[in-house]
């Protein structure tokens, strides 16, 4: 598994790391979740991702994989300490957020806590920022982070208080790759790709109900890429080989809920790099088709 090193962290994060909402969204069984993630960390991968709101994901991981914590870097997120659905950026909520996390976790520290898509409101008020720095000076946390897209994340970057960004990069979500992307870079900031793949809504032939899924469908109805029309996973190969080759991007993080499904997306990068032909065909095709409505989806 190919190493990079996260900005100007002490981490070399594998290029593929676990994205832990799904085990939580869909109450996968401990046994499970032990099997998925001690394979992984047998084959390479050393990023854990989860947040406090993705329902019973920090505790599953806590129990999972809590006894080979110094195999791995432990990322979580804060602000929506009931629930997706309900924000509080209060810094009291924030640290005992935090704390509770350590706790589900299993770890008396992780190596990064991001704030869940807060406002570019919320961060200019700068007391979500001082929380966080109040949270790495506890010693609860090694580096502190943001979560988010587009004029928040600029703002994010901009405002020079954050050691990552993690933000959406996929074929169909290409935003960050004009708004915000150059500027990390610029500033040596580390970068997690999140929704990496877009979901895989190739393979859905019909409009999917949830809102969360529907405008990687519409976009990709509209952008007909090539690789839409062949084999699927060659389509899954392609898209996170892409996101992969985006000029910033540290590691990929992509969620599952079945343990051989890791293996396989582990292969998918085999092949290396995209061509940078291919990845410019993607490039133009986006440039050609996206409007001004198509910005980083959350």
């Amino acid at each position: 598994m190919e190493k990079r090193q996260m900005g100007q962290t002490d981490m070399q994060v594998s290029v593929l790391g676990f994205g832990g909402a799904e085990i939580g969204f869909h109450g996968v069984p401990v046994e499970t979740v032990t099997q998925l993630l001690n394979a992984a960390l047998d084959a390479g991968l050393n990023v854990i991702d989860t947040a406090e709101c993705y329902p019973g994901s920090e505790d599953l991981i806590g129990q999972a994989v809590s006894r080979r914590r110094k195999e791995y870097f432990l990322f979580t997120k804060c602000g929506h300490p009931e629930g997706p659905s309900k924000e509080d950026w209060r810094p009291d909520s924030l640290l005992q957020s935090i704390e509770r996390s350590l706790r589900r976790l299993k770890t008396d520290r992780v190596d990064l806590v991001q704030l869940h898509s807060c406002s570019e409101e919320e961060l200019r008020k700068g007391e979500v920022i001082r929380a966080l720095q109040e949270a790495r000076k506890r010693g609860y946390t090694r580096y502190i982070g943001y979560s988010g897209d587009s004029r928040a994340a600029h703002y994010a970057i901009a405002c020079g208080q954050f050691d990552t960004l993690q933000t959406s990069v996929s074929i169909a979500d290409q935003e960050a790759l004009d708004l915000t992307l150059p500027l990390a870079r610029a500033k040596q900031m580390g970068v997690i790709a999140k929704r990496p793949i877009a979901n895989a809504m190739w393979k859905e032939a019909q409009r999917p109900a949830s809102t969360y899924y529907q405008p990687y469908w519409d976009r990709l109805q509209k952008l007909d890429y090539p690789i839409q029309h062949g084999p699927a996973a060659r389509a899954a190969e392609i898209a996170l080989r892409f996101t992969l080759s985006v000029p910033g991007v540290h590691t990929a993080i992509v969620g599952t809920t079945k343990p051989g499904r890791w293996g396989e997306n582990a292969e998918l990068l085999s092949a290396g790099p995209l061509p940078h032909d291919q990845f410019e065909k993607i490039r133009g095709r986006w440039r050609e088709v996206a409007d001004a409505t198509w910005v980083g989806q959350v």
